[in-house]
């Protein structure tokens, strides 16, 4: 195993925590779910002016969303994990395969479908609509569910979902417009904004050297800007790899508009590694 190279509170790894050894076992069936997003609220600025026209403004309203809720046997109230799929939906891995692997580690999950309730049909080309709102959504839904404890919940993103991730915990962000916050975040393979800033929440970003989607040198400039006062940010780029390296659906390789995908067994078993020892420390067990 490379030692990591620490300046700070920013860590870069290759390869990260070999000696864990990960549970897996089955996780109880999914349920659907329906709750929305957290609304956005009006600026103060968008209230004065219609004040002053005499308009009078609707309240605002979240969006109706689906989501797919697992949860670990037992009354509770269990640490929990908010999942945010990227522009190619409820792909079987995301769908499926990591939250039987998270409630086998302890933790309720509830997957996020954004794009259902909003008719969204060729979402990798067209614009997607804010998700971070969704994010708290889902928070916010759990946090009534009587079993999860809302102390521990992190939010977990894949591709765009993993962008969503780090924009709903990024200071400044949406974060400040809300009440209940998350615990941690883990980010694979976002697109990285070199001027994100500071997160608001301890974060783990997991990416492909080679990916040319989200590419890893971006994320490496932010985590070079960060100011050294926030939460630390661990960024973990595997040699070799492309972008859906831990997805088993990318076993042969996939090109999407001109990028690819392609699984990659040890690269997804030290990325799965990594996340069980981020969470174990973050939320505990």
């Amino acid at each position: 195993m490379e030692e990591p190279v620490k300046t700070a509170r920013l860590f870069l790894c290759f390869v990260t925590f070999l000696g864990v050894t990960v549970p897996e076992n089955p996780a109880d069936a999914e349920e659907l779910v329906r709750f929305e997003s957290v609304p956005v609220k009006l600026s103060p600025f968008r209230i004065r002016k219609a004040r002053e026209l005499g308009e009078i403004l609707p309240q605002p309203q979240g969006t109706p969303l689906l989501g797919y809720l697992s949860r670990p046997p037992g009354d509770g109230p269990f640490p929990a994990i908010v999942v945010m799929h990227g522009c190619d939906h409820l792909r079987s891995s995301v769908r499926e395969l990591w939250p039987k692997r998270l409630v086998s580690w302890g933790y309720a999950v509830l997957v996020v479908d954004s794009f259902t309730t909003r008719n969204v049909k060729d979402p990798c080309r067209s614009h997607v609509p804010d998700r971070a709102f969704d994010a708290y959504g889902a928070l916010n839904f759990l946090s009534q569910s009587g079993f999860v404890d809302v102390e521990r919940v992190a939010l977990m993103g894949f591709s765009a979902g993993g962008t969503t991730t780090l924009d709903a915990t990024k200071t400044g962000g949406f974060e400040q417009l809300v009440e209940r916050k998350f615990r941690a975040a883990i980010a694979y393979y976002p697109a990285c904004d070199a001027d994100r800033g500071d997160a608001t929440v301890p974060s783990l970003i997991l990416i492909g050297e080679r990916d040319n989607w989200s590419r890893p040198e971006r994320c490496q400039k932010r985590l070079a800007r960060l100011s050294g006062d926030g939460p630390p940010i661990e960024l973990n780029i595997y040699k070799g790899t492309y972008h859906g390296f831990d997805a088993p659906e990318f076993v042969m390789g996939k090109r999407v508009l001109g990028h690819i995908e392609k699984y990659d067994r040890d690269a997804a078993g030290k990325s799965i590694r990594a996340v069980y020892t981020f969470l174990r420390k973050h939320l505990g067990k």
